[in-house]
């Protein structure tokens, strides 16, 4: 998958768990655990939610990488 994320190092530097990030983002635990592990690319929207609460900018924790072929 060619968007990579930072979401759990993000994550562990300001002690939020899975179950808390998706409540204060509007997700489900499983949501955050999905874009962590990079099974699920999150909206434009859940991607600034994410690095709005962060305080940072959304490239930031999310990288876009094209796919060799």
């Amino acid at each position: 998958m060619p968007l990579k994320n930072r979401l759990k190092e993000y994550r562990a530097k300001t002690g939020v768990n899975q179950s808390d990030m998706g409540k204060l983002v509007g997700v489900s635990r499983q949501t955050i655990s999905m874009i962590e592990r990079g099974d699920y690319s999150p909206s434009v929207t859940l991607a600034l939610k994410i690095a709005r609460y962060f305080g940072v900018h959304v490239e930031d924790i999310f990288q876009y990488e094209e796919e060799e072929t």
